[in-house]
């Protein structure tokens, strides 16, 4: 097909407004699927994303609609809409030249409407506004329509009116697509360049990397080369989506398809990477793509040793099939060899964490996440620090900094009260208020990433009765006053419940895990002292108490001092019990304490 006949664009939005419903009727009105092969939410491939009802990986499709006599090519990249999976809004827009803002006409324009309007403004990609889910009954077109104007600086004719469920205006939104979206501006008689914006790991033919070819043509069982590393290998297969893998002789310039590359490590193929011919090779990479940088770190330990070099391939095969997720090996005295893994943010932790169960029947020890400290010693020396466990003796700290973002919630304005008294009850500053109409409030902060990435989100939507939103982007490092605080199970440190803390929350803390690790650790023939400390200093301090046998069932009548005798042998017992008793740890304690 002609380049002047293709049109590449994404679906962006705020979580759950509706991207993945819409993607439906669009494949349903284009007969890319088959009626009776029809599913809600199709594109959506993962269990985990079918369960929770949320898209977590972009997913790449064709469909081909005929308008004004002519057939065009439409290539739909449906992407995620929680803040932890900005990263893959960010590699599909490198890849298209139009967006379809979507909004719920209920919900109005979110935090992530916003953030993910401004990436791709950006990327200066044709924008079209789109309310969707009209047919609902508290659906307030009007209202948001101004909403998006204000935001967007459009006319209210230029936004479309649909709803994904019923159809109702789909067809209305194709044609707009096809006569408002530039198609793509690459030659095809030059050498190949293909940008790589996703991959996924196939057991039999290697990593199958997701490309837009910019540039040229790619050929099947021709050698390729990757720009970037330098790697080459022979192409086993390449074709299109949709949304089933279908095998072609070529990918042209404007196309977006598939490459099944042969290459078995991660390494090898990275998201990003420009693939060219090896026997043409082009001079120069595409450019204006973003490196991840993991904003969350949490340590993954087998239960069993022995497990070690079984979670090493799982997360390389998960790596593989997600970018923005990163490991490397790591050793704590007590938990044994482990990794130290990179995240969005919690969101994308528990799914990682689901995944490993699920697909590879592993179940990790999981650490506290923290986020990445600058420490700066006394001599000067600055040193990152990715756990709790790495920072140094504090008589050698000069200062520590830590990671602060800048937070945007968008709240309706009867909100203002609770969502103020929550920021203040956090390190937040506050910034700056908008008003992006008489009921809807944007408000700016600037507030320490270990703050937000805990449980904000879930205190927002507390207190707003699930109406806020929120997003972030990280700044810079600034000076804070923070401590170590450990955790001591029976007298031993156990470097898993470790944490960095604001010195003036410490105590409180502490007394928070204690109290939770009473109530999730199980109980042992022994007491179980459970302490907080800063250095050699006890702040916070509970105890799980022992199981106790009836000893005196056994006698009837007599003297009192024969029941005390067997209470004195038994308390002797269990003193001795409680010098060489070892506490095993349950998985469900690391978790309890990570999600307090």
């Amino acid at each position: 097909m002609e380049t002047k006949n293709i049109r590449n664009f994404c679906i962006i939005a705020h979580i759950d407004h509706g991207k993945s419903t819409l993607a439906d009727r669009f494949l349903d009105i284009t007969g890319t699927v088959e009626k009776r092969k029809m599913k809600e939410q199709l594109l959506d491939q993962m269990d985990l994303e079918r369960e929770r009802g949320i898209t977590i990986k972009l997913q790449p499709v064709r469909m081909h609609y005929t308008h004004g006599g002519v057939e065009y090519m439409l290539n739909l990249i449906d992407t995620p809409g929680h803040v932890d999976f900005q990263y893959e809004v960010s590699r599909s827009l490198a890849a298209v030249e139009g967006a379809v803002l979507l909004v719920d006409a209920s919900q109005g324009v979110q935090a992530q409407t916003l953030s993910n309007l401004y990436a791709a403004l950006e990327q200066d990609l044709e924008i079209i506004p789109v309310l969707n889910k009209i047919d609902l009954p508290n659906a307030d077109p009007d209202k948001v329509a101004h909403e998006i104007m204000h935001v967007l600086g459009c006319s209210r004719e230029d936004i479309l009116s649909v709803s994904g469920k019923t159809g109702e205006g789909v067809h209305e939104l194709l044609v707009e697509i096809i006569e408002r979206i530039p198609a793509p501006r690459g030659k095809r008689n030059v050498p190949a360049r293909a940008l790589v914006f996703d991959s996924v790991y196939d057991s039999y033919k290697g990593v199958l990397a997701y490309v837009r070819v910019v540039d040229g043509t790619l050929t099947a069982h021709k050698d390729l080369k990757m720009m970037a590393t330098g790697n080459t290998s022979s192409i086993v297969e390449l074709g299109v989506l949709n949304p089933h893998y279908t095998v072609q002789p070529t990918l042209q310039a404007g196309e977006i398809g598939y490459v099944a590359t042969g290459f078995k490590t991660v390494a090898e193929c990275r998201v990003g990477d420009t693939i060219t011919m090896a026997t043409e090779p082009a001079r120069t990479p595409l450019s204006g793509y973003k490196q991840v940088r993991p904003m969350v770190y949490a340590s993954f330990y087998p239960v069993d040793g022995a497990d070690y070099n079984v979670m090493r391939d799982a997360l390389e095969k998960l790596s593989l099939n997600d970018a923005a997720f990163t490991f490397e090996p790591e050793h704590n005295s007590a938990l044994g060899r482990g990794f130290r893994c990179g995240f969005l943010g919690l969101l994308h932790l528990e799914i990682i964490q689901a995944r490993l169960e699920r697909e590879f029947d592993i179940v990790p020890t999981i650490t506290a996440p923290s986020v990445v400290y600058k420490v700066v010693r006394t001599t000067s020396e600055e040193l990152m620090v990715y756990a709790p466990s790495e920072l140094p003796d504090p008589s050698t700290i000069q200062v520590i900094m830590e990671p602060y973002v800048r937070l945007e919630i968008l709240v309706p304005s009867t909100y203002l009260g609770n969502v103020m008294e929550l920021l203040g009850r956090t390190r937040a500053e506050y910034k700056n208020t908008d008003y992006i109409d008489q009921d809807r409030v944007q408000l700016i902060f600037e507030a320490p990433l270990a703050d937000v990435i805990v449980d904000l989100h879930d205190q927002l939507k507390s207190v707003s009765s699930g109406y806020a939103s929120m997003n972030y982007e990280l700044m810079d490092y600034r000076v804070s006053d923070l401590v170590k605080l450990d955790i001591l199970v029976a007298g031993e440190r156990v470097d898993a419940f470790s944490r960095i803390v604001p010195r003036e929350a410490a105590q409180r803390e502490g007394k928070q895990i204690v109290e939770k690790l009473k109530e999730v650790l199980p109980r042992q023939n022994f007491a179980i002292a459970l302490q907080a400390a800063i250095g050699g200093k006890i702040i916070a301090r509970a105890t799980i108490s022992a199981f106790r046998k009836d000893v005196t069932a056994g006698l009837y009548g007599g003297d009192i001092t024969r029941k005390r005798k067997l209470l004195e042998k038994q308390k002797k017992g269990k003193k001795r019990m409680q010098t060489v008793g070892n506490v095993d740890i349950p998985p469900q304690a690391f978790l309890a304490v990570m999600k307090r």
